[in-house]
């Protein structure tokens, strides 16, 4: 999976699920977008289905810290490379 194709399902997610058109990448999701924890969970599961897997405790944690679409491609990127390529 390309960073183009992580940004591509992302920012459809956001539109279809949080009605978020156009966020900026580096916005502050939170302040600005009013993202909250029960968005996060729905965040979350959304990125265990594009990798085809379970996010362990640890994995769900360093999301904590989480901000901007940027942060979160770059977590699912890191995310992709430590699990083994899927064929689906």
């Amino acid at each position: 999976m390309t960073r183009d194709e992580i940004m591509t399902q992302i920012l459809s997610f956001f539109r279809k699920e949080f009605e978020i058109e156009n966020p900026g990448l580096d916005d502050n999701l939170r302040e600005k977008h009013g993202f909250d924890s029960i968005d996060a969970i729905e965040l979350l599961l959304k990125i265990e289905k594009m990798l085809g897997s379970e996010l362990s405790h640890e994995e769900k944690k360093r999301a904590m810290d989480i901000r901007t679409i940027n942060q979160i491609c770059d977590y699912i990127e890191s995310l992709a490379e430590a699990r083994p390529a899927s064929s689906g």
